[in-house]
């Protein structure tokens, strides 16, 4: 049985890019998106409302986007080092996003992530339709995705790590044994058990008790 499970929020956390922003570029609206999200981060916005009104943007872009910008992601310094430490010691690691499925599926596969969850973005004659297809992957979303996870693998809720930096982490950091806030929003900082200004996941195994 595993000893115990951390699960991180995606886009500037175990990436270093927001996913919204790259697929905005391309369809002209980066600004835009870019400022709905950074309100959303803050809490300033629902995030749900944020992110149906950023996808809108996205309408009438070739789904061969998803190559095309999966190309430009990059993983945070110390992820694959946080990875092996926390498989090595019989923990397992998940990632839940408000991102995209079409993005993340092959960095989580690549990285050997053990559970991951995302939005999935509409796509209708090859283009997208500027909708999300299913329900948002929310704050209380990932909350439900970290419990779920836990129970599926028999670890204890004391027993897992939320890792995050926005307000739409906060919820899954309540129900996490541990708590912690990667250069985060002030809003976060105030809310976690720890905060990690400096951005190298691998920062976190000390915190496990397996480094350092």
């Amino acid at each position: 049985m595993p000893r115990f499970l951390v699960v991180l929020d995606v886009d500037s956390t175990l990436i270093e890019n927001e996913a919204i922003e790259l697929l905005a570029e391309v369809a002209g609206s980066h600004d835009a998106v870019r400022e709905i999200t950074k309100r959303a981060m803050a809490g300033e916005l629902d995030f749900a409302e944020s992110l149906t009104e950023r996808v809108a943007t996205l309408r009438g872009v070739d789904e061969g986007v998803f190559e095309s910008v999966g190309s430009r992601i990059l993983v945070t310094p110390g992820v694959p080092d946080m990875i092996a430490g926390v498989h090595a010691a019989d923990g397992l690691v998940g990632v839940v996003s408000g991102g995209f499925h079409e993005l993340l599926d092959p960095v989580a596969e690549r990285l050997g992530l053990d559970f991951w969850r995302a939005n999935r973005l509409e796509v209708s004659e090859g283009v997208l339709t500027g909708r999300v297809d299913g329900p948002i992957v929310d704050a209380a979303a990932k909350a439900a995705a970290l419990t779920e996870w836990a129970q599926e693998a028999g670890v204890p809720l004391p027993r897992t790590v939320a890792i995050g930096d926005g307000a739409n982490d906060l919820e899954m950091m309540r129900v996490a044994g541990l708590s912690v806030a990667f250069d985060a929003k002030p809003k976060v900082r105030a809310s976690a058990d720890v905060s990690m200004p400096v951005r190298d996941l691998s920062q976190v195994l000390p915190l496990l008790g397996l480094r350092g």
